[in-house]
């Protein structure tokens, strides 16, 4: 009986993650078309501040093709996530009580909301003030012309970077919540938190103050909100 039950988790289990495929490759079967349309809107940031007789580039044979369909790949990760992450909740809402499932729920809601909230935040924020310096800080005679294929990679390091930087609140609620930590210890631990912040911020962003700042004092920021949530809902279940 173990072994059936065990045999038929992993078949929903299959049937789910294609699912989970499936959503993937119609959202960029769908977006394929507009692939340069994405990219111009995400290459925006940087064209807004590059000097009138400058431009973005591409130095490999290939790249002006293949990275606007890898930056549509990425958009239509994005676009299946929801449906990707109830395909999660599916298969494992079932062994869960039913405070568990209104718990998990909120939990998965929150940190996509959060993720998506990073890369809203690095589009609209980040990114023009540190392409603003970057362009603003180059040498007399030097012409910014940045490589297509960089850029994205660029782009896409430091959308990963803030977006998990937004799931900080999350991981502060699991820790109180699942009893690894409290408040009181986090609370104390703040100083070397807010230096963590920094550290962090200096590794996954360019070495520039104004990005690390970005990341560092929102990261913080999230920090607290986290352990105030954290705080009121412990209460709460108490």
């Amino acid at each position: 009986m173990e072994s059936n039950a065990f045999i038929d988790n992993l078949i929903e289990l299959r049937a789910r993650l294609i699912r989970c495929s499936l959503a993937i490759i119609v959202c960029f079967l769908c977006l394929i078309y507009f692939s340069n349309d994405i990219y111009q809107l995400v290459a925006e940031p940087l064209q807004t501040f590059l000097p009138e007789n400058s431009s973005m580039i591409a130095t490999e044979v290939a790249s002006p093709f293949l990275t606007p369909l890898k930056l549509t790949f990425f958009v239509s990760l994005l676009i299946s996530l929801p449906y990707s992450l109830n395909q999660v909740w599916k298969f494992i809402a079932p062994a869960m009580y039913q405070n568990e499932k209104s718990l998990s729920f909120l939990i998965m809601l929150s940190s996509l909301l959060l993720f998506y909230t990073g890369i809203l935040f690095t589009y609209f924020l980040v990114l023009p003030l540190v392409f603003s310096f970057f362009t603003s800080s180059a040498p007399a005679g030097i012409l910014v012309m940045t490589d297509i294929s960089r850029y994205l990679d660029f782009v896409l390091s430091m959308m990963f970077a803030f977006s998990f930087a937004f799931e900080i609140p999350v991981l502060i609620f699991l820790l109180i919540w699942s009893g690894f930590s409290t408040p009181e210890s986090l609370s104390a631990k703040r100083p070397y938190v807010i230096i963590g912040c920094f550290t962090v911020g200096m590794f996954l962003t360019p070495p520039d103050v104004i990005s690390q700042t970005l990341l560092a004092i929102p990261a913080w920021l999230l920090f607290e909100a986290g352990l105030l949530m954290a705080k009121i809902f412990v209460k709460r279940e108490d």
